[in-house]
């Protein structure tokens, strides 16, 4: 058994689904799941600045709407039950949790703790963060001491 920690910040879509759980062919595969609740007022210049640089400019005037806080963890909540019943549906296994702190912290903790054989960052892309490789995929083949796959979600947040 293939043991993966994924790591992402929405609800899977069915084609992430796809693309993570063919990544190795027959071989079974455990996920434990992390996501990361969207953050505070601070992180919302970056998310829209990555929308300005895809040519969104709508979803940047947006992102004042966007849920935080309180709402921001009720909607992760769903978004991990979501993706969880999804890759179990795909056959694979699968639990998950939140993450409460430092989100890399958090990774390198839950890669040791289950014996991890690699890390999967899937995410939008963060073209700020990626340039200055501030991104989690970056920071985290630093840290974590097992291989880190950085993966583009298939959908927008």
């Amino acid at each position: 058994m293939f043991t993966s920690v994924l790591m992402i910040e929405k609800a899977l879509t069915s084609a992430d689904v796809e693309f993570v759980t063919t990544l190795h062919g027959e071989e079974p595969v455990f996920f434990h799941v992390l996501l990361q609740p969207r953050g505070d007022q601070a992180d919302r210049l970056l998310r829209a600045i990555d929308d300005i640089a895809l040519g969104e400019i709508d979803e940047a005037a947006r992102e004042g709407d966007a849920p935080e806080g309180a709402q921001a963890r009720t909607e992760g909540e769903r978004a991990l039950e979501v993706s969880l019943a999804a890759l179990r549906a795909a056959g694979a296994g699968a639990e998950g949790r939140l993450i409460e702190d430092h989100p890399l912290d958090a990774l390198k903790a839950l890669a040791g703790e289950v014996g991890a054989d690699e890390v999967i960052v899937l995410t939008d892309p963060h073209y700020v963060e990626e340039f200055f490789h501030r991104d989690w995929a970056s920071r985290a083949r630093h840290k974590v001491g097992v291989p880190v796959l950085k993966l583009f979600s298939h959908s927008k947040a």
